[in-house]
């Protein structure tokens, strides 16, 4: 059930129209679920955690997730974040990003002994394994997701080269030199648009009758969960801000979600990268998080919200998240 209207206007202060007094109310209407997923939850208590055992540094490769506010707050409790495994010295622990690693990388740290931890989204393990069974089965697979994101870089180094093929569009769907009745099998990146990936599939299964997909959709929970909820909110908004990094695809997709349901929206990665002038002639206001970003900042962006307007808030849930991965067993034992 949605939560009802409540009002704030704490911390008001006069804005460039007049006082907040001066202004109309602005229906603000947040949706549930949003932010941190379970994956993302996990990967940062387990550079926490590693810093707790094994004192700082702590080195990870990559961004633990796309979210500067965290990243920054992982700095200062110590961890350092590197490009690769040989920027990390030989007796320093190391941490994967939640994204995954190609399987050259584990291969590297064993190599040199390096002392590591895999934070990797156990659904993002859970589709490098089933590209390995793909393979032991003699299927050539298609990937679909976004050249370059690091979760298709980890997942396409799970295979040797030449036993994926990576497509982001129909288009590119026309494009595959397969014949027909070629053994293939497809999957998915786990932050991709539902409704994209849907148009993607069909085309793949109408070119391909014999192709073979996973028995339960790639797209994670999360992101399928965070659309749904935007779907929710939209068609009552004049505009909808997301909170999210402009490299983060499951915040990106948000913001298409609403855009494709004819609402503008906003991606923003603070509060102070609001333009006040997108809020002119706005009644009600949609606001929302991706996955890595923590509700620290919704918070932060209500606040900002409240100088200005008062604010008639109110929760639009879609579904109740109760998800909760375990940590690496090295770090529990």
């Amino acid at each position: 059930m949605n939560a009802p209207f409540h009002t704030s206007d704490a911390d008001a202060a006069p804005s460039a129209a007049g006082t907040v007094a001066d202004c109309p109310p602005l229906n603000l209407l947040i949706a549930a679920p949003r932010g941190f997923c379970a994956g993302v939850d996990r990967a940062i208590e387990i550079v926490e955690k590693a810093l707790e055992r094994y004192g700082a540094p702590v080195f990870v490769r990559h961004e633990i997730v796309h979210n500067k506010y965290v990243v920054e707050g992982l700095k200062a409790k110590g961890a350092i974040f590197v490009k690769e495994l040989d920027e990390v010295p030989d007796d320093a622990p190391v941490v994967f990003s939640a994204h995954g690693v190609p399987k050259s990388i584990p291969a590297e740290a064993r190599r040199r002994e390096l002392l590591y931890v895999d934070a990797t989204c156990p659904l993002v393990s859970k589709i490098h394994r089933q590209a390995e069974r793909q393979i032991e089965k003699g299927r050539h697979i298609i990937f679909i997701g976004h050249e370059g994101h690091p979760e298709v870089i980890g997942t396409m180094g799970q295979v040797e080269p030449g036993q994926m093929t990576l497509v982001e569009t129909i288009e590119d769907v026309d494009k595959l030199p397969f014949d027909s009745d070629e053994e293939l099998s497809y999957l998915t990146q786990t932050t991709l648009s539902v409704d994209d990936t849907r148009e993607v599939i069909q085309a793949l299964e109408w070119r391909y009758p014999n192709i073979s997909g996973p028995r339960a959709e790639d797209i994670c929970y999360a992101t399928s969960n965070r659309q749904a909820a935007v779907k929710e909110l939209a068609h009552d908004c004049e505009l909808v801000l997301v909170i999210g990094a402009p490299n983060s695809s499951n915040s990106l997709r948000l913001v298409e979600v609403s855009e494709r349901l004819g609402t503008p929206a906003k991606l923003i990665q603070r509060a102070t990268e609001i333009d006040l002038g997108w809020l002119e002639g706005v009644k009600t206001l949609g606001l929302t998080a991706g996955a890595s970003a923590p509700e620290v900042l919704v918070r932060e962006v209500v606040a900002l919200l409240a100088q200005h307007r008062t604010i008639h808030e109110k929760e639009i849930t879609a579904t109740v998240e109760k998800m909760v991965f375990k940590l690496p067993r090295q770090l529990t034992e």
